[in-house]
């Protein structure tokens, strides 16, 4: 008898440093293997395209775009046998108790966020699936101001640093964002 083995794995880092790129990669080398995919992504997340995972370099993968945790199991088909979460800091708390199931049924589980917010803090259910996790990859993107490996994700609004005050998310603003090392971080405001 052959025992299902379930796994969980998390990609994360900064804006910019590959998550996505690396979880599609994960996600090719599956289907080579023959394993049944799904991939789900936030419905909030439509910054290149609605039912694709989409990276900054231009690689995509098709997903089910959710509104929660809940969907995920709602959406699920029974011969899957790797689940793929991207962007799950925008997700409910639910993710985590999910992710474990999932595990516990003998899936492998590719979890992809944002390890921190943009002030520097940790994000949404990212760290409890981070301590949990049997694989954790913590890949850094290139600074834009001094150019060494960056670990922050800065947000511009009108081309200066968010104040801590500001949202942690915001869904359709005038904003940009840029890889920032510890030392270029910068979060006017922030106490400590």
């Amino acid at each position: 008898m052959t025992e299902k083995t379930g796994s969980v794995e998390v990609i994360t880092g900064s804006m910019f440093c590959g998550k996505t790129d690396e979880m599609i990669r994960r996600l090719r080398r599956a289907e080579i293997a023959r394993h049944k995919v799904q991939v789900f992504k936030p419905a909030i997340d439509t910054r290149y395209d609605a039912v694709k995972v989409v990276s900054h370099a231009g690689s995509h993968f098709d997903a089910i775009p959710i509104k929660n945790s809940e969907d995920i199991r709602a959406n699920l088909a029974a011969e899957t046998t790797v689940v793929a979460i991207d962007e799950a800091q925008f997700l409910d708390a639910g993710i985590i108790d999910l992710v474990n199931e999932l595990a516990e049924k003998g899936l492998r589980v590719i979890v992809s966020g944002l390890d921190l917010d943009f002030r520097g803090e940790p994000f949404g259910s990212m760290p409890v699936l981070i301590s949990q996790a049997e694989n954790v990859s913590k890949l850094h993107a290139i600074c834009m101001v001094c150019g060494k490996d960056a670990s922050r994700t800065q947000r511009l609004v009108n081309g200066s640093p968010a104040k801590y005050d500001d949202p942690v998310v915001i869904v359709g603003a005038d904003e940009m964002y840029e890889a920032r090392c510890r030392r270029c971080h910068q979060v006017p405001g922030k106490r400590g």
